[in-house]
């Protein structure tokens, strides 16, 4: 049998509440090792090293934390003894960190993120079951150079796709139009399509030691949304998001604080805020080519690339080459 690592860094999966209740829990109350002791058929599968990171919520989850994350993973898998990596996190901001892990891990194992939405104390609680398969996922030999992988609901999703569409369901990842990576049947794995885009040893950010990120801040436009929101962000960040409505759209008054911020330096991307949208460079909303198309990217995973983006160059064509190849 291979051996697989699960790096545990908390989240709803070891949530602990009232016996049998989906809410009102706190998540990163369990040991890994006690997830672990919970399913049996575990030890049928794989042999496993359990790591505990952490032990947190994901929304306490930090730039500083995803870069200890990745240098724990990437020394792991330099190992001749670990075949495959399981990581298990909370889902509230599980897509940021596996598209960060997507970006800078050097590797061809497998490495599947993992977590749950009900906490291991509930009823019918759906954590075993999801680190089953993604053990079963990075054991498997066809999960080599896929790249990061998200595993929840026996769905297979890539690491720059998934995104968490549900606050209330088990089922509660997608990756909008573009369908998932595969599906699993039990222990069985079984791919239909793989990301086009680079990863893992194919990226650039890949063969960085990171001791620490630029700071990139989030913009949401709204009806009547002031451009001083721009301004504020720009006084400590490098690069902002903009998350415009329809087509990455917004205002004149914003096109106008775009344009001058652009000039003193600020590295702006374009992204939507409709689920299912897609931006691409427009004349009428950026006729002076001042942001960066963020494409597919929801606001939160452009500002992923955008960090590791910053730390090689400020070249605005370059980030703009970035953003169509990752």
């Amino acid at each position: 049998m291979k051996t697989i690592a699960i790096v545990a860094t908390g989240g709803t999966i070891a949530g602990r509440g009232q016996i049998g209740k989906a809410v009102a829990y706190h998540a990163g109350e369990m040991d890994v090792n006690e997830i672990i002791e919970s399913i049996p058929m575990l030890n049928q599968v794989a042999h496993i090293k359990e790591y505990q990171l952490m032990n947190v919520d994901s929304n306490e989850m930090t730039p500083q934390r995803w870069i200890m994350l990745s240098r724990q993973i990437n020394e792991l898998v330099e190992r001749d003894d670990i075949d495959g990596i399981v990581v298990t996190h909370g889902t509230d901001t599980l897509d940021e960190t596996a598209y960060f892990l997507n970006l800078t891990l050097h590797t061809s194992k497998p490495v599947v993120v993992t977590g749950a939405m009900r906490p291991a104390t509930a009823t019918s609680a759906d954590g075993p079951y999801n680190l089953y398969q993604a053990v079963c996922l990075a054991a498997d030999d066809e999960a080599y150079n896929q790249g990061v992988m998200g595993l929840f609901s026996s769905t297979i999703y890539s690491g720059r796709d998934i995104q968490k569409v549900n606050n209330f369901k088990v089922d509660a990842f997608e990756q909008k139009a573009f369908g998932c990576l595969g599906y699993m049947q039990d222990h069985e794995v079984h791919f239909f399509s793989k990301t086009f885009k680079k990863h893992t040893l194919q990226s650039l950010f890949s063969s960085q030691n990171y001791n620490d990120l630029p700071a990139v801040g989030i913009a949401y436009f709204y009806a009547g949304a002031s451009h001083e929101i721009l301004y504020s962000l720009a006084l400590n960040h490098q690069g902002i998001i903009l998350t415009g409505s329809g087509s990455g759209n917004y205002s004149q008054d914003w096109l106008h604080a775009i344009e001058d911020l652009s000039k003193q330096g600020i590295i702006f991307v374009r992204c939507s805020r409709v689920s299912q949208g897609i931006v691409f460079d427009d004349e009428v909303f950026d006729p002076h080519h001042c942001c960066i198309p963020g494409n597919t990217l929801t606001p939160q995973k452009a500002r992923v690339l955008l960090m590791l983006a910053l730390t090689y160059t400020h070249d605005r064509q370059r980030i703009k080459e970035f953003f169509n190849e990752y």
